[in-house]
């Protein structure tokens, strides 16, 4: 959401298009495209991938709906072109605009494209992806990276002789993996690397739980902190050494940055893009990657204590990062779309 965001911004600030979004009721964007200012239609959609027979079943029956109520918004909007970002509303909404002859962009972040931008692949107008291999899914690929804020992509390389520090990231709901192992691991890691401190992030749900299990391990409670939130991700990824994180969106941030990472990809993730991901980090040497199944205490302390032990190893790390970074993604995506428009 927050790249389609980033997206719109740019049309409607840069080159004064009128955009108007369509979502659905049950995502986040209900609460993030008003408040950015933006206009919200909603139409009836629903997941395919990793659900139950019924929820299936019901999103299929809602999927010719969903389509007709696109249709209908374009219809009454009459847009110039429609851009995909993935999500509930994505395939009705470009399904509807290929029907109409409605130029269409596909955003697609991923190394394996979601179930809507692959229906819609060869389809769509022209798409704007991250990785290389990603353009053989679609007409006229062009790789533009990922929006990713400035403040990121102007981060410094961590300086010599400063104490290490490691960030554990999951996104907004922590990952249940990071908060159940790390609190079991802590003390020792500490020990390991002299000086180390550790910033948690552990997601709303599971917070007051992280946190206890992290005061009774035993370690020293002024070299960690628990939180819900990372509010200021700029500054922390500054401040970081070494990121423990998934491998969804958070690998563009990696990379702007310029941060070595260990990634634990999330093994429900729609068609396992996630492992896709972890895998062109790992290949390009910028990260090193752990399967959830391969995740015990014992390996995670292990690999964690190598990496951080490793001062240099670890800058060669986010120099390789840093080498898959594409700045300026947002400007290039906006100036597709206002090709397709003209």
């Amino acid at each position: 959401m927050v790249p389609a965001l980033a997206i719109g911004r740019e049309l409607r600030d840069r080159h004064g298009a009128d955009v108007r979004f369509v979502g659905t009721a049950r995502g986040i964007e209900t609460k993030l495209v008003p408040e950015s200012g933006f206009p919200l239609e909603l139409v009836r959609s629903g997941q395919l991938k990793n659900v139950g027979l019924t929820t299936r079943a019901r999103t299929l029956l809602d999927l010719p709906l969903g389509i007709r109520q696109c249709v209908r918004l374009l219809r009454e909007f009459r847009p110039q072109a429609v851009v995909g970002v993935g999500g509930y509303a994505s395939g009705p909404a470009m399904f509807a605009a290929v029907l109409l002859r409605v130029p269409t962009l596909a955003y697609e972040p991923n190394a394996v494209p979601g179930l809507a931008n692959r229906l819609v692949g060869k389809r769509v107008s022209a798409a704007a992806v991250n990785f290389a291999q990603t353009t053989r899914y679609f007409r006229n690929a062009v790789v533009t990276g990922v929006p990713v804020r400035q403040e990121i992509f102007d981060i410094a390389p961590r300086p010599e002789g400063v104490p290490p520090r490691l960030l554990v990231t999951a996104g907004s709901n922590g990952a249940r993996v990071f908060n159940e192992t790390m609190p079991l691991i802590v003390e020792r890691l500490l020990a390991f690397v002299p000086g180390l401190s550790i910033v948690h992030q552990a997601g709303t749900r599971q917070l007051e739980e992280t946190r206890a299990a992290f005061a009774a391990s035993g370690a020293d409670p002024a070299r960690w902190s628990v939180d819900a939130f990372l509010t200021d991700m700029p500054a922390q990824y500054a401040a970081a050494d070494l990121v423990l994180a998934r491998s969804g969106s958070t690998v563009a941030e990696l990379a702007a940055a310029g941060k070595p990472s260990l990634l634990v990809p999330f093994a429900a993730a729609a068609d396992d893009h996630q492992r896709k991901n972890a895998e062109v980090f790992a290949a390009a040497g910028a990260a090193v990657m752990m399967l959830q199944a391969d995740v015990t205490p014992e390996r995670l302390l292990g690999e964690l204590s190598r990496l951080l032990l490793d001062r240099p190893a670890l800058a060669e790390m986010g120099a390789k990062a840093r080498g898959l970074a594409l700045p300026g993604a947002v400007e290039r995506i906006a100036e597709m779309v206002v090709g397709l428009a003209r």
